[in-house]
């Protein structure tokens, strides 16, 4: 896929203080990336930079080929952008506040009109469109925002902590709009420090700490990377006895207890059926074999606790699956 959105060494500094240390990173037509970290790690100064808002200090970044210094108008054309705190309105009502924007915005009046049905629509507002905007819960102000966002239909969308602040429902609404932008081929930045919701939604994450991206990959590659192969566990009817030796030969088990045992794959698509089919010829009875889930959450605090506190991120080591999964990259410099 053509890299829609790339970032070359961005820096940005304000004053003495640097909000982002040469910074690269791509994102492709289509993909949704989280760009995930800690508050204050340079998560929002990214986006606004990337968004054409900021100007930054060094290094460049290009939107669909424009650069976003000498492209600035261009560039704010093709993008749509969700704050954490959208500023809306509140005494109009949603019609006529998408109105107003998409008169900012050059858009020809009966054009908004059928736009603003339509998205609000598409997101469970329409049949509220006689309220006030004040009158709105939280959730229903982010998925407004997000409307507003859509409205000139942008390129891409930069969400910078769409659910921050929200209830648990306001948040699962936002969620579940943004996994509809996903599954239609839209393409996201998704700027948040919330590690379940990166795993959810993003194709890719993007760990940064400091102003720098320390990691990138897919949920399942920085677990991988960090933790090592999949980790499955497999219950017997009976106490193991003579078997434990039988299964020790075969895989790399982990760890054991009376009747059940834990052990690393690499290929668990071929290893597993040939591990049962194995223990059911010894008359093994099997009760479960099932995967164990790996934490996203101890994976990014190893990352950022080897490269977070360093002056230069610490290169770890590619992990290639032998499931066809492609390479995890991970570095200092730049990332694709």
């Amino acid at each position: 896929m053509a890299a829609l959105v790339e970032a070359e060494q961005l820096t940005k500094r304000f004053g003495d203080f640097t909000a982002v240390e040469s910074l690269s990173l791509t994102l492709a037509e289509g993909e949704v990336l989280a760009l995930l970290g800690p508050n204050g790690a340079g998560k929002t100064t990214t986006v606004r930079c990337m968004s054409a808002i900021l100007r930054p200090s060094a290094g460049r970044v290009t939107v669909a080929g424009y650069d976003t210094v000498r492209h600035a108008r261009t560039v704010r054309r093709l993008v749509g952008l969700l704050t954490e705190f959208p500023g809306l309105y509140g005494r109009m009502q949603p019609l006529e506040y998408l109105d107003f924007f998409g008169a900012l915005q050059g858009i020809p009046a009966p054009l908004r009109a059928q736009r603003a049905e339509s998205l609000l629509t598409r997101f469970g507002l329409w049949e509220i469109r006689g309220r006030r905007l004040s009158q709105f819960s939280k959730g229903m102000r982010q998925k407004m925002a997000l409307v507003r966002a859509m409205l000139h239909e942008p390129q891409i969308l930069f969400l910078d902590e769409p659910t921050s602040a929200l209830d648990p429902q306001g948040a699962k609404q936002v969620r579940d709009v943004i996994a509809q932008l996903r599954a239609a081929g839209h393409t996201i930045l998704l700027c948040t420090h919330n590690l379940a919701e990166a795993e959810e939604l993003a194709d890719r994450i993007a760990i940064v700490a400091a102003g720098r991206v320390l990691a990138v990959g897919s949920a399942v590659e920085l677990k991988r990377a960090r933790l090592g192969p999949p980790l499955y566990e497999i219950r017997f009817a009976t106490q193991l006895n003579g078997l434990t030796h039988e299964v020790t030969g075969l895989v790399d088990v982990t760890e054991m207890g009376e009747g059940w045992l834990r052990y690393r794959v690499d290929a668990p698509a071929v290893t597993n059926p040939a591990l049962l089919r194995h223990l059911a010829r010894l008359g093994a009875e099997v009760v479960t074999l099932s995967e164990v889930p790996q934490s996203l959450e101890s994976a990014y605090l190893d990352i950022l606790e080897q490269g977070g506190g360093l002056a230069t991120p610490r290169i770890l080591e590619p992990s290639q699956s032998t499931e066809g999964l492609p390479r995890l990259v991970t570095s200092g410099g730049r990332f694709s």
